[in-house]
């Protein structure tokens, strides 16, 4: 027999603050690495370069990172 575990929800302003964490020293470093590379270039050509490292770095390592490491903090007893 199972016992079933309380429901729990979703806290919007702590997950948004457990991303924070690590997206800021992210882009950050990307930005550091990207911009000598692109001196010259416009901003709308250095935002299609970094845009792709950032989508990729958001849903295989940062994305999961939070979830395994925050989950307690965005998941509230309903």
């Amino acid at each position: 027999m199972t016992v079933a575990s309380a429901p729990r929800k979703l806290s919007r302003v702590h997950l948004a603050l457990a991303t924070l964490v690590p997206v800021y020293p992210l882009i950050t470093t990307i930005l550091y690495i990207v911009l000598p590379l692109t001196e010259g270039w416009t901003i709308w050509q250095r935002t299609a370069v970094i845009t792709p490292i950032m989508v990729f770095a958001m849903v295989f390592v940062v994305s999961p990172f939070v979830q395994k490491r925050f989950s307690s903090f965005f998941l509230r007893s309903a």
